[in-house]
């Protein structure tokens, strides 16, 4: 535990830093600004969650996340940007560890993996995050993660619904016996692609959860079949495992 206070502690400061400094320095091709992010930034950001990830058992896990949300809107309203992009973030995560206490089943988990997927397509093409996108910038900062791009006065952003899955996602895999290791990995890296694809394409707003929810599921796929081969060897014979 010590090992990873200390790790969260050094990797959070060298984050303030650079969100810090990082419109001030030189401006750089796009793919390269894609690699930073992509491949630096965001995994550095998302390897917070998975350093606390042992707490989400924690039964003080919701007030703490709800304590830090109202933390998060006082550090809003003083401008205080920086702070309340982690704040944020750590209050999110705690809400998706809170959430996984209600899934029983792994099964339950991948039912909202690919739900999930058309309902956030339509969100962001059509729906409720389109509208706040075209017609409320502002709401839509407050309700996300920024990234600031290097030697640009803007930052790529990823919203707050993104960050909960995630968690939800991270936890599930150490809950139930998934790739911990793996599914961080290759859901980090969908936020980088989801990034890599809007930048290239020009799409001002991309869904991320269907990387994310594919990720989680491919980086598990032999498992939960595994998974859903047994418990149906199980019905078969009647036994009483009944639930996946």
């Amino acid at each position: 535990m010590v090992v990873r206070a200390a790790a969260l502690l050094a990797i959070g400061t060298a984050l303030g830093v650079y969100d810090a400094v990082a419109h001030r320095l030189p401006d750089v091709p796009l793919g390269a600004e894609i690699a930073i992010l992509g491949g630096l930034i965001i995994p550095l950001t998302f390897a917070l969650p998975w350093l606390a990830l042992p707490a989400w058992r924690s039964r003080y896990v919701l007030p703490v996340a709800l304590a830090l949300a109202g933390l998060a809107v006082v550090l809003e309203v003083f401008d205080l940007d920086i702070a309340a992009n982690y704040v944020k973030l750590a209050a999110v995560t705690g809400l998706g560890w809170f959430f996984l206490r209600f899934f029983e089943e792994v099964s339950w988990v991948v039912l909202v993996a690919l739900l999930i997927i058309p309902v956030d397509a339509y969100s962001v093409a059509r729906g409720p995050t389109r509208t706040i996108l075209e017609e409320k910038p502002q709401v839509f900062d407050q309700l996300s993660i920024a990234f600031p791009v290097p030697g640009e006065p803007f930052s790529a952003q990823l919203g707050l619904p993104d960050v909960l899955f995630f968690a939800l996602f991270l936890g599930a895999a150490l809950r139930f016996g998934l790739r911990v290791g793996a599914t961080w990995v290759v859901c980090t890296l969908s936020f980088g692609a989801t990034l890599a694809i809007a930048a290239f394409t020009d799409v001002d707003g991309l869904p991320a959860l269907p990387l994310l929810a594919g990720g989680f599921v491919a980086a598990n796929a032999d498992l939960l079949w595994a998974r859903f081969r047994e418990w149906r060897y199980r019905r078969g014979r009647g036994g009483p495992g009944d639930r996946l």
